[in-house]
């Protein structure tokens, strides 16, 4: 997905956020709601993350350099990670807290219609924010023929997939909301507005984990989508002068930065020249291929220097192949 793409979905998402935050904060001083309170502080603690997003993307575009040779391309995994902590500290945290002081001490709501044309809006908004996001996502599924469910899955870009998960997060607060405030009112129990707000604070709890653990994987070094090693494979099985492919590795610098590290076997009686030749016909295709591969590097080694090489920084090769054969077997399911 593009740069473009990204910006866009951020700056949907950071436009509907800024305005309803301001709407339900004040329909919050109005009507008195703990609900409608933290559903201001969702928006404002989500407005505050596509900012964040948005700073990560401009830091992590930096060029490569002497100190970082690679890009710093990582750097945005990282805002991610501080964002998921945003989302869990301010968002679940502060809601949470809310509404056990409205469940220890409750208090009548106000005017609850406010609320409710408030709610409808945001519901509005917020889904025609996660509608842009889906849009991209859809795009890149049909892109690799993927459903758009294990597009997201797979996705290594934490302004797209963030947004995803805090814009349905924000769904499902406003509906609890929207509940929570009617059941209210209707049943005349004001401390039912607190257990929503505390609804509210564990949705956005159980998003911030899952948006951390995503970050976390990521800027710990995550491989690439299988595909592209299977992909890679492929071609390389068709090269008659490669033996063996004793190993390919690949990582994620970044959304649209991937390294690519292949050891192969060639046959002992291949020209240097021929070598030269295959290796960069190879690097073109599968840049050709998957755009977001930006460094490939093939090594020609025999299979048995390759595996006392391994075992030399204490790598097993034969437990290697193993976990190799079974990501491929699981059709490149990822963590």
């Amino acid at each position: 997905m593009s740069a473009h793409a990204s910006r866009a979905t951020l700056f949907a998402a950071l436009a509907a956020n800024a305005g309803i935050a301001v709407a339900k904060f004040a329909g919050a001083a109005y009507t008195g709601s703990s609900a409608m309170a933290s559903e201001g502080i969702h928006s404002l603690v989500d407005t505050g993350n596509q900012v964040l997003l948005l700073f990560g993307m401009k830091d992590a575009s930096r060029p490569p350099d002497a100190s970082h040779p690679f890009g710093y391309g990582l750097r945005l995994y990282f805002w991610g990670f501080v964002v998921a902590v945003a989302v869990f500290a301010l968002g679940a945290g502060v809601a949470i807290y809310e509404g056990a002081e409205k469940v220890a001490h409750p208090g009548p709501i106000h005017s609850a219609w406010v609320n409710v044309v408030i709610l409808l809006v945001a519901i509005l908004l917020e889904g025609s924010s996660l509608a842009v996001a889906l849009r991209h996502v859809h795009h890149e599924a049909r892109r690799r023929g993927l459903s758009m469910r294990e597009t997201l899955r797979r996705h290594r870009d934490p302004t797209v997939f963030a947004v995803v998960y805090e814009e349905t997060a924000a769904l499902a607060g406003l509906f609890a909301a929207l509940t929570g405030i009617g059941l209210a009112e209707l049943l005349d129990m004001p401390v039912l507005d607190g257990w929503t707000s505390i609804a509210i604070g564990v949705i956005l709890a159980i998003t911030a984990l899952s948006l951390a653990r995503r970050c976390y994987v990521l800027m710990t070094g995550q491989a690439a989508d299988p595909a592209i090693e299977d992909r890679l494979r492929e071609i390389l099985a068709r090269v008659k002068p490669i033996e063996h492919v004793n190993e390919v590795r690949t990582m994620h610098f970044g959304p649209s930065d991937v390294l690519v590290l292949v050891s192969a076997d060639f046959d002992d009686e291949t020209l240097a020249g021929t070598v030269e030749r295959i290796v960069s016909d190879v690097e073109d295709g599968i840049r050709e291929e998957f755009p977001e591969v930006r460094r490939v590097y093939i090594e020609a080694q025999s299979s048995d220097r390759h595996r006392d090489a391994l075992q030399d920084i204490g790598e097993d090769f034969d437990a290697l192949e193993r976990a190799e054969g079974e990501l491929v077997d699981r059709d490149g399911a990822v963590a």
